[in-house]
């Protein structure tokens, strides 16, 4: 255990982790880091197995980083008649609010409506998705009239869209509730390796998978892991990963569709919204409007891509970093100004973006957003089992899926687990009062103002005590004293530790993206937080001064290849 205290993704090293990994033979390996991947392995240490996983690259830094960041039922499915899978991961919603009610925050989706008509619809689509998911009296929709409006969503064009109904959904912060279930995980004893690529797969005298090789990609070492069973969780990298055994028929490989989404982030000032507010395009999808600290994001877009056909972009790996074009950002910024009485916002507006690969169960004929987005199976002749589809929200009902399969194979002492271990993720052991939590946190600590105080909550929960006892410097030093500056979100020197130290971060990227959050959420800051946030972690981690340049370079090349083409 780290000195901490905290269950960490490395709690010794990573050098005696990549040692273990060689040197043990284990129940479960999964291939993968994702968000399903890291559901897989907490799950089956829950139940006393011996358990690995090794991620290509950084944690999360696939679909599970680049996702609408909610966790809900999917309300659009009720129209596509997917009645069992709203049920399902509206349900979840709880399980996942539970397990860390810092990541998982009871927000308003507001669904603006012209008339009497628009809303009563709307009203029986939504009181029926309340009781699939078992909603709480209190946590009931509302309905909004022009009036409430006016206080709830002033910016909203009032004369046009005179009514809303308004229900709960949960907003999250996708990748670090990857980092905060591996680190349950690893708390559990799993053996968890970020950078570890696999490139193929050893069979036994039956011809049954019971191993993977693989290459540390930081010190190019070929390394073999042993395993009974093995799990692809890979996301739109499935069928790849599944063509490295030499033992499947081609044919039997998953069919995935992959289909791309992006967001784009604004600065809140253009576009104020209060809530979460679904707006429709013109091709009748729906799209929503997020707030963030201090910005707006905006998305997604739902479009079939095909990797070898992509356009160009500035990046090697065009399923890691899917291009943006500038269509994909028009799609998403033109009904704007149709629902916000706001000026016209265009590509000079934007100040980030994303975009992310969704790997749908392919359905022959069928467009990206007319695919299920159900999960699915499969399992190879030599037992390889790969899984794939499915939605963040049922992260942990996937997980139960899979390692049921999993325990099927391995002696009865994994199935006789009868007492789970605790839900609680870490930083999430409080009773979900984020507000009270933050204002705590800021009256207890000084150095901070409330708006770094309750970004800090947002991102790790109770463990942000830690984290703000532990540093009263900022990352960046501003030199402005606006009133603006002084209310504006800061990152403190300490998360920076925190996250090569507890969230296994090997990368000035991983830091920078997926750790603080600070490349789309806080684009004021990130280019002149890399070079403060590389010297701390080269003390940390021994990079020497070409290391450092290397690591910027990077990051930056990271922040070009989201610049819209």
């Amino acid at each position: 255990m780290n000195s901490s205290q905290q269950p960490a993704i490395y709690p010794t090293s990573r050098d005696e982790t990549l040692s273990c990994l060689t040197k043990d033979d284990f129940d479960l390996l999964v291939v993968g880091g994702g968000i399903t991947g890291a559901g897989i392995a907490r799950e089956a240490t829950n139940f006393g197995m011996k358990v690995a996983l090794v991620e290509s690259d950084d944690f999360a830094s696939g679909t599970s980083s680049r996702s609408s960041k909610l966790i809900h039922g999917g309300l659009r499915y009720l129209a596509m008649g997917e009645v069992g899978l709203v049920r399902e991961t509206a349900l979840e919603r709880k399980v996942v609010h539970a397990m860390a009610p810092h990541l998982a925050e009871p927000c308003w989706m507001v669904v603006p409506t012209k008339n009497r008509g628009e809303l009563l619809k709307f009203r029986t689509a939504i009181g029926t998705y309340e009781k699939l998911g078992a909603v709480q009296d209190q946590d009931r929709h509302q309905n909004w009239d022009a009036e409430a409006l006016k206080l709830m969503e002033p910016a909203l064009r009032r004369n046009l869209y005179p009514y809303a109904c308004a229900y709960r959904e949960y907003l999250t912060d996708d990748a670090r509730l990857v980092l905060g279930v591996l680190r349950s995980a690893s708390g559990q004893g799993a053996m968890v390796a970020s950078r570890v690529r696999a490139t193929g797969f050893i069979h036994d005298e039956n011809g049954q998978v019971c191993g993977l090789q693989a290459i540390d990609e930081l010190t190019a070492t070929a390394i073999t892991i042993n395993s009974k069973v093995i799990v692809n969780a890979t996301g739109p990298w499935a069928t790849g990963v599944t063509s490295l055994d030499c033992e499947q028929d081609p044919a039997s490989l998953p069919r995935l569709h992959l289909s791309k989404g992006i967001h784009v982030v604004v600065p809140i000032n253009r576009l104020p919204a209060k809530n979460l507010v679904i707006l429709g395009t013109s091709d009748r999808r729906s799209i929503f409007v997020i707030p963030r600290g201090p910005v707006i994001y905006i998305g997604t877009t739902d479009t079939s891509y095909d990797p070898d056909s992509a356009p160009p972009n500035r990046t090697a790996d065009p399923i890691r970093w899917p291009t943006i074009t500038a269509q994909d950002v028009q799609y998403l910024l033109d009904p704007v100004t149709k629902y916000f009485d706001v000026p016209t916002i265009n590509l000079d507006d934007v100040v980030a973006a994303w975009a992310g690969l969704r790997p749908l169960v392919a359905v022959a004929g069928k467009q990206a957003k007319e695919i299920s987005r159900k999960d699915e199976i499969w399992e190879a002749q030599d037992g390889l089992l790969t899984i794939a589809g499915g939605k963040l929200t049922g992260f942990a009902k996937m997980a139960q899926s899979i390692v049921s399969r999993v325990r099927q194979r391995l002696p009865v002492s994994h199935s006789d687990a009868t007492e789970r271990l605790s839900v609680v993720l870490p930083g999430g052991d409080f009773d979900g009062d984020l507000l009270g939590l933050s204002r705590d946190l800021c009256r207890n600590h000084p150095h901070l103002n409330q708006a770094t105080a309750d970004r800090l909550v947002r991102l790790y929960g109770t463990e942000a005590t830690i984290i703000a006892s532990r540093a009263t410097k900022f990352v960046t030093h501003r030199t402005q004293h606006s009133n603006q500056h002084q209310r504006s979100p800061r990152v403190l020197t300490s998360e920076i530790d925190w996250a090569v130290q507890v969230e296994g971060a090997l990368t000035l990227e991983d830091v920078v993206y997926r750790r603080l959050r600070i490349a789309w959420f806080l684009p004021q800051e990130r280019e002149l937080a890399l070079r403060p946030i590389a010297d701390q972690m080269a003390k940390l981690c021994g990079w020497d001064e070409s290391r450092i340049d290397e690591e910027i370079q990077q990051t930056i090349s990271c922040f070009a290849a989201e610049a819209p083409l």
